[in-house]
């Protein structure tokens, strides 16, 4: 298959260089068009087999499948200057753009994807929530087969597009957010910051991976790792005393 990328910022430039890594895609099969020469260039570095390109309809007349990655505010203007034909599927990360504005752009009878990745895509560890519409199931596991080696991808209805962004993609700097104060801690404790940073983070990463991995539940893994009158319980009730899962709860709720 054939793929052109239609903008190399953050997101479209970490999607370029990890389709490139993959096995669904042949790197020489991928097409990035941008006006920036600099993050082409980038591009080219990364993976000389990549093709670039500062014209978009260059891109796209090249590929099968259109993946808009440009800011919400730049999907109409950006599709408008360029002619989808009818055998292409779109994918579009636009935020916030849905399927029934993305029809008044390109047509009621396309096969359209919505697609949500996270920033931890640049490290092929993405939670990336789809939606699909027109799409056949070959399509749907087309697009997951891409996406699942640029980490995890999810299928979802657009209904919870929203919802789930919030717990992805607003989620990533919630946890972020942890390990910054978990590291404030470990400094206060004695710990260089370095190093305390990748304890947290490694801590993180293998929560993760328990939950993941073993089809389990987050009470369960804790209840592992807490003894009675442990300092491990001694630590988990102060984060309750102190309204830790209810300030979670609200801070998601607070981006609906």
């Amino acid at each position: 298959m054939k793929i052109a990328i239609i903008g190399a910022g953050n997101m479209g430039g970490a999607i370029a260089r990890g389709l490139s890594r993959g096995t669904v895609v042949a790197p020489g099969n991928i097409w990035v068009a941008d006006p920036s020469a600099a993050k082409l260039d980038a591009l080219t570095r990364f993976n000389p087999a990549i093709n670039t390109t500062t014209c978009n309809q260059t891109a796209v007349d090249a590929a099968q499948w259109v993946i808009l990655a440009v800011k919400p505010w730049l999907v109409d203007s950006v599709a408008g200057d360029i002619t989808i034909r009818p055998d292409h599927v779109v994918v579009s990360i636009a935020a916030g753009v849905t399927f029934d504005h993305l029809v008044g752009v390109l047509g009621d009878s396309r096969t359209i994807f919505r697609m949500i990745p996270n920033t931890a895509i640049s490290e092929l560890a993405s939670m990336t929530l789809i939606a699909s519409r027109n799409a056949s199931p070959e399509q749907e596991q087309t697009v997951l087969s891409l996406f699942n080696e640029l980490g995890l991808a999810m299928m979802i209805p657009e209904s919870q597009m929203n919802a789930a962004m919030i717990l992805t993609s607003c989620g990533i700097a919630y946890v972020l957010k942890y390990i910054h104060a978990a590291t404030e801690a470990g400094v206060e404790m004695g710990i260089a910051p370095q190093a305390a940073m990748k304890m947290i983070a490694e801590s993180v990463k293998g929560a993760a991976e328990l939950i993941l991995n073993n089809d389990t539940h987050p009470a369960i893994e804790i209840d592992k790792v807490t003894t009675p009158g442990g300092v491990t319980i001694k630590g988990l009730n102060e984060l309750d005393h102190a309204g830790f899962s209810s300030a979670v709860i609200r801070a998601m709720k607070a981006c609906l």
